[in-house]
């Protein structure tokens, strides 16, 4: 399980160090890719194969289901780690993030998140974060 908050520099060949926690449950080759609120999601091989599996139940004559599959798919590439732990996000990834030098990186349950620190910062300040609003909807799904 991913969880906390770590913030990294990107260097000038487009490389983040991932944090320490992260890496053995992500392991040496992991698979990264478009995310919601332009953000990119890591995801360890297993938990990638799982979401796939899931993924491919729904019915594919769903626009949205056509839609959704194609962003999150075409996005997507198999990325390893170096020695120092970290990994080159590839340009299109970059530019879809809008990562240009400071990121915040967190863990969010089954995967990672790679965020361009400002919009974490204004995200994660939002109203729309609030405890109170979180709880308030949580509480209707049950949780």
């Amino acid at each position: 399980m991913f969880y906390g908050e770590y913030q990294h520099s990107i260097d000038a060949k487009g490389r983040v160090i991932i944090p320490s926690k992260f890496r053995d449950e992500l392991g040496q080759k992991f698979i990264l890719t478009k995310g919601l609120d332009n953000c990119l999601f890591a995801y360890s091989s297993e938990e990638w194969y799982n979401l796939e599996t899931k993924l491919r139940t729904l019915p594919f004559t769903d626009r949205d289901v056509r839609a959704f599959a194609r962003f999150f798919f075409a996005g997507a590439t198999e990325c390893e780690l170096d020695k120092q732990g970290r990994v080159l996000i590839p340009q299109n990834l970059r530019e879809y993030a809008q990562l240009d030098k400071e990121t915040s990186i967190i863990g969010v349950s089954s995967r990672v998140e790679i965020w361009d620190r400002a919009k974490w910062g204004d995200y994660s300040g939002d109203e729309n974060m609030s405890a109170d609003s979180i709880a308030e909807k949580m509480a209707m799904l049950g949780i």
